[in-house]
C-alpha cells in the first residue's frame, strides 16, 4: 500500500541515519521508496529541506504530495517550501491547493516542534513492521498515512465558491437598472472566466495523477522483470 511516512527525530544525524535505512531496506525488496528527505523544523516554525534524493524515475511525479506535504509541516507561511526544493516542479498542481488531513498534519507538527527533523517519504510497504523496528531503534517517531486518505479538497471549495458568487451576480444582473447592466455584465464574464480555468486546472491535475500512478507502475514492472532475469540467469 501506498503511504506517506514521517518519522521526527530530536537529531539531525539520526533522521540522516534513518534515511540510509529507509534506502536499505528499499535495496532488499521489502518496501518501496518512491521520494524521500530530510527535513528541520527552524525556530521559527518554518519547514527547510535539508537533503531530497532521487531513488526513482518517478520522483518530479511522487513530489507532488511530498512537496505539499514539507510546506504544510512548516504552517502557511512556509507552505511554498515544496516548491521552493524542486518537489513539485512540472506538476499540475499548486501546493497551496493540497489538503493533506488536518489530524495528520497536526499530529506531526505536535511531534516536530522547532530544532527537530523529520525523515519524509513516499513508500510503498505490505507491513510496517519492518520499517518500524529500524526507526524505533534509532529513537524515531513514526507517523504514516495511506495516500488513499490523502485529499486535495480546497481547489473544488474555490469553485464553488466561485459557482455560488456567479449565481449572485446572476440574480444582481436580473434586477440591475439599464445603466449597471454593462458593469455587472463585465464581473460575470470574469466569474465565468475564473471557473472555467478552475474546471480546467482540476483536470490537469487528474491527468497528472493518473500519469504518477502509471510511473509507479512501470517502475514496479520494470523491477519485477530484472528480477526474473536474475533468477533465471542463476539457473542457467
Amino acid at each position: 500500500m501506498d503511504k506517506l511516512l514521517v518519522v521526527v527525530f530530536d537529531a539531525e544525524s539520526k533522521a540522516f541515519e534513518a534515511k540510509k535505512a529507509l534506502q536499505q531496506l528499499h535495496k532488499e525488496d521489502v518496501i518501496d521508496v518512491f521520494d524521500q528527505a530530510v527535513v528541520a523544523r527552524n525556530t521559527d516554525g518554518s519547514a527547510t529541506v535539508r537533503e531530497g534524493n532521487n531513488l526513482t524515475p518517478v520522483r518530479t511525479l511522487a513530489g507532488t504530495v511530498m512537496g505539499a506535504l514539507i510546506g504544510l509541516l512548516g504552517g502557511p507561511a512556509a507552505a511554498g517550501v515544496g516548491a521552493a526544493a524542486g518537489f513539485i516542479a512540472g506538476a499540475a498542481m499548486d501546493v497551496h491547493d493540497a489538503t493533506i488531513c488536518e489530524d495528520f498534519i497536526e499530529d506531526v507538527r505536535q511531534k516536530l516542534t522547532p530544532e527537530k527533523f523529520a525523515l519524509v517519504a513516499e513508500i510503498s510497504e505490505d507491513s510496517p513492521l519492518p520499517l518500524d523496528v529500524h526507526m524505533q531503534a534509532l529513537g524515531g517517531t513514526v507517523f504514516r498515512r495511506p495516500l488513499k486518505e490523502v485529499k486535495h479538497t480546497i481547489h473544488d471549495a474555490k469553485v464553488a465558491a466561485m459557482k455560488a458568487d456567479l449565481a449572485q451576480v446572476k440574480a444582481e444582473h436580473a434586477k440591475a437598472h439599464a445603466e449597471r447592466k454593462v458593469k455587472v455584465q463585465e464581473k460575470l464574464n470574469q466569474l465565468d472566466s475564473k471557473i472555467q480555468a478552475g474546471i480546467e486546472k482540476k483536470k490537469q491535475r487528474r491527468q497528472a495523477a493518473e500519469a504518477r500512478e502509471k510511473a509507479k507502475a512501470d517502475f514496479l514492472q520494470a523491477r519485477a522483470a530484472a528480477m526474473n532475469a536474475k533468477a533465471s540467469a542463476k539457473h542457467l
